[in-house]
């Protein structure tokens, strides 16, 4: 008996080890792979696909137009919030293994705050918080809207028609990241120029990495001056913390280059936010007469734009994770849909309508989880300015040709209106 037992269990395990196997193979069988070819889309179309995709389950594999292999989507709300929380889904593990990817050129940065799981990514998130948080925003409003004044002037001055987006949406979040970030107003164009490079798919893998390792230099530079400062921008911060040991230069650089790039996603999801509300009249001028709605309101309509094409960074599952039935293996590749989840109508009623005063409103539109957009907060103030300043000072405001014609980002990873012609 006691020669059989071990055998026995042998047995059994190595049975419940192909079952599992079969299991999780018939799982995947049951999700065909969906080629997701991710077009360029204009105006607030949401993408065909990740509708299709959203129908056909929670839990769907997809492949993207570039890396390897395929990767399971996640769509529902409570469970992108729970995959972007739980620590069982890496993002350090992505840069062990290959993923399918929407960018052609993307290679992660080891040691970059978004490849970083807890407590190295809290350490780090935890060096920037004083000027990102709701406090450190409000040090800047009254500088920002300052900054916005003489940028609105200008157009004034210049009357119409314009272009939005080349005189507002774009000097404007620039100037507002720049401060924040402690870069010196001469060098905001080349900032500029840098993130265009870097965020756009159409110039090259090694065009877009070029820009990213200039910029990088330019702020270790910066942040090496400033080890001893106890300046309130980001840079100052992470001088700081890197003079106190606290912070390694690789990581304050990484983090200060995902900063000032995601500080400019705001000129894109502005772009869409205002040719949304210049193609529809009705919900122009209920925010013209009622301001009071408008803090509300502009989060129904982060809500609502879809602010980035396809999906954003990967996760790996460091172990074996159920949802909805389907089980997801250790290694396996995973991304959550935001998107798709401000659209779950167990949560957001008629989703595909826009509610002004839509109450609560628990929108994921800065993510989810340890990876929560850090500039989300200066994110919905920028919002906020753009609109009290625009709406108030241009009651005239509108497009200056059919929407039809107002060309979007070709090859962008954040979605947005090339150009906006208004007049007034």
């Amino acid at each position: 008996m006691a020669l059989t037992e071990p055998l026995d269990s042998a047995a059994e395990a190595a049975e419940e080890a192909a079952a599992e196997a079969a299991a999780g193979a018939a799982g995947e069988a049951a999700c065909p792979v969906r080629h997701w070819e991710v077009p360029d889309l204009t105006g607030v179309d949401f993408d065909p696909t990740l509708a299709e995709l959203m129908r056909e389950g929670p839990v769907t594999r997809i492949q993207l137009p570039n890396g390897e292999g395929w990767a399971w989507l996640v769509t529902r709300y409570d469970d992108v919030r729970m995959v972007a929380n739980d620590l069982r889904f890496s993002r350090e593990a992505v840069l062990e293994q290959p993923v399918t990817r929407l960018a052609p050129h993307f290679i992660p940065d080891r040691g970059a705050v978004g490849f970083l799981d807890p407590p190295d990514h809290t350490r780090l998130r935890r060096s920037v918080a004083p000027a990102l948080t709701s406090k450190g925003v409000e040090r800047v409003r009254e500088k920002a809207r300052l900054m916005l004044d003489e940028i609105v002037d200008e157009l004034v001055q210049d009357g119409p028609p314009a272009d939005l987006t080349a005189t507002v949406l774009s000097p404007f979040p620039i100037a507002v990241i720049c401060e924040v970030m402690g870069v010196p107003a001469a060098d905001r164009h080349t900032m500029h120029i840098w993130t265009q490079l870097i965020l756009s798919s159409r110039h090259g893998k090694e065009v877009s990495e070029k820009a990213k390792r200039e910029m990088g230099a330019y702020f270790a530079d910066l942040i090496g001056l400033r080890e001893n400062s106890t300046g309130e921008d980001v840079c100052s911060l992470l001088g700081a913390a890197v003079g106190r040991g606290e912070v390694a230069l690789e990581e304050a650089v990484g983090l200060a280059v995902l900063l000032q790039i995601g500080g400019e996603a705001v000129t894109n999801n502005s772009g869409q936010l205002f040719y949304l509300l210049l193609t529809r009249p009705d919900l122009l001028d209920r925010l013209r007469t009622e301001p009071a709605i408008r803090p509300r309101a502009i989060d129904e309509l982060l809500r609502y734009i879809p602010h980035r094409s396809a999906v954003g960074l990967c996760r790996i599952a460091t172990q074996d994770v159920e949802i909805k039935g389907v089980r997801i293996r250790a290694g396996d590749a995973v991304y959550v849909s935001y998107l798709a989840a401000n659209r779950d109508p167990a949560v957001f009623t008629d989703p595909e309508t826009i509610d002004l005063t839509r109450s609560p409103n628990p929108h994921v539109s800065f993510g989810f989880g340890p990876h929560y957009c850090p500039g989300g907060q200066l994110g919905r103030l920028e919002e906020e300015l753009l609109v009290d300043a625009l709406l108030d000072r241009l009651p005239g405001l509108r497009l200056a040709v059919p929407p039809e014609q107002v060309p979007f980002r070709k090859g962008a990873l954040i979605r947005g209106p090339e150009t906006l012609p208004v007049t007034w």
